[in-house]
Formats: structure tokens, sequence, C-alpha cells
């Protein structure tokens, strides 16, 4: 891990993942790419271009003196801090910056149960977890520490959460973090008897790992909707990080019944963690 994309609308929550990146910063010696997302009215946009060249500047200049004003903190000594500002029309064009730039990862602050934090001007966490190519880490309070220790995997074993799944054990191992994988059994028309998920399992571990060692780490659990499955589990066990895989184009865990991933990221206290299909 040696960039970290973390975007800035100055707000509490984006402070508490920047504090967040600055803990993974120093453990893995990473360097911090800041983006503010600067979205400039309509209305500059099909004035004269006299009209234009003077109010973009304008705005550049405040923000760039209050981004460099919010970056004055303690707590990001002795870390490569680079402040990025950039006016997008499509949304989409922040996944440039994780390739241009090559980040490992986002990481963004999120509201509580209210919803999804809007962190620019007509955008929210879900559209860069939409777009981004990387892991996308959505947290909602101050964390103390990012020593996770156990999480879990919500996952429906079809084999197209297979890379995601390999994504997801290769960031665990960086993190020494153990985790268990959770399958939620619904009483709809989806129930699956135990033999029948068993049998999904056995071909999903066949495909992507190649033998069957994690069948000990994979829990079958029962529950109205997938989202209460996957918070009470995690409940359960004490998990410090949910690991949901996500669909780029439909949005977060479209593969689950609903908006199943961002239901989780506006309801859990935990962090979320997101791996793109």
């Amino acid at each position: 891990m040696k960039k970290i994309i973390v975007p800035i609308d100055f707000s509490e929550h984006s402070e508490f993942a920047l504090k967040a990146a600055a803990k993974f910063a120093k453990k893995f010696k990473a360097e911090i790419l800041a983006l503010h997302m600067l979205e400039m009215a309509d209305v500059m946009l099909t004035s004269s271009e006299g009209f234009i060249d003077e109010k973009t500047v304008f705005f550049f200049r405040l923000a760039e003196q209050r981004f460099e004003d919010f970056l004055k903190k303690e707590y990001l000594k002795d870390i490569k801090v680079t402040p990025i500002i950039k006016h997008f029309k499509v949304f989409s064009e922040v996944n440039d910056i994780v390739r241009n730039h090559d980040a490992d990862i986002i990481i963004m602050g999120s509201h509580g149960t209210s919803g999804v934090i809007d962190l620019f001007v007509g955008s929210n966490t879900e559209r860069v977890v939409r777009h981004a190519d990387v892991p996308v880490l959505v947290i909602k309070n101050d964390l103390h520490n990012i020593n996770f220790k156990s999480a879990i995997f919500a996952c429906d074993f079809s084999e197209e959460t297979i890379k995601p799944y390999l994504n997801a054990s290769k960031m665990m191992q960086k993190l020494d973090c153990k985790f268990q994988m959770v399958h939620v059994n619904l009483p709809t028309n989806s129930f699956k008897t135990s033999t029948e998920i068993e049998k999904m399992v056995v071909n999903f571990f066949t495909k992507a790992d190649r033998n069957l060692d994690k069948m000990d780490d994979v829990h079958y659990v029962s529950d109205y909707t997938v989202e209460e499955g996957i918070l009470n589990f995690s409940d359960k066990i004490g998990a410090d990080l949910i690991v949901i895989p996500t669909h780029g184009r439909k949005g977060l865990a479209s593969f689950f019944e609903g908006s199943i991933g961002e239901d989780v990221a506006n309801h859990a206290n935990l962090p979320v963690m997101t791996f793109k299909i």
C-alpha cells in the first residue's frame, strides 16, 4: 500500500477519513493524496470564456487556501501529503486519479444512520464506490486504531465474486486481519438448503483457491434481510470490519437483493470496505 486517496469536503467525517488514512500511511509508509473536487455551477460552464477563466481562478485559489489550512494537522506530520484539486464534470473521472497516481485504496467518511454523506455537491459515497477500481474503505467514526483483527466477507459464492474475494484476501493479509465468510439465507424464493449452499461453496473455493482449506471459515446464517444477517453476524463474532463485493455499473453489492451494500454502509457502526466485481 503506497498511495491512499482521501476525498475531502472539509467536514468532520472527511477528517475522520483523513485521520484513518494517516494511520495507514504511517504503518505502510504510504503517501496520502488528499482530493477535493470543485464542481463549478452550470452558469459558469455556459458563460463567456473570460468569465469562466476569472471565476475558475477565483474558486481554485479559494479552495487552495482552505485546503492548505485544513491539512495543517499534527497527525499528518512526517507523512507525505499531496493535495489535489480537480473540477470534474463527470464523477467517473475520479477513477482517473486512481489510475494516474496508481493509488491502492480510497478512504472516505460517511454519516451515521441518516445516510451516506454527500462528499461533493451532487455526489456521494455510493458514486465513489461505483466508479472506483480500487478498494474503498468507508468509515463513520474517529477510529482510534486500524488494527483490524477480525473481518467478515459477505458473499453469495457466485463465480463473479471470486475476483473481489481474492483481492480482499490479499488486502486482509496486508492488514494481518483474519476474515470469515458469511452467506445470508433468506425465507424467500432464493432460499437454499444447507446442501445446496455447500455445493456452491465447494465450487467457489475449488475455482478460487484450488483447495477447500477455508471451508471452516464459512458460515451460513438465516435472517429476514441480508443486511440484518450481515450486521447480526458481525456483532456475534465481534468483527472489526465488514467487507462487501460491489458491482461497478449497478452500484453497491447488486448481486444481493436491493441496495444491501449501501444499507450496510449506512447502518453499520463498523468500517465497511468494498471490492469491485
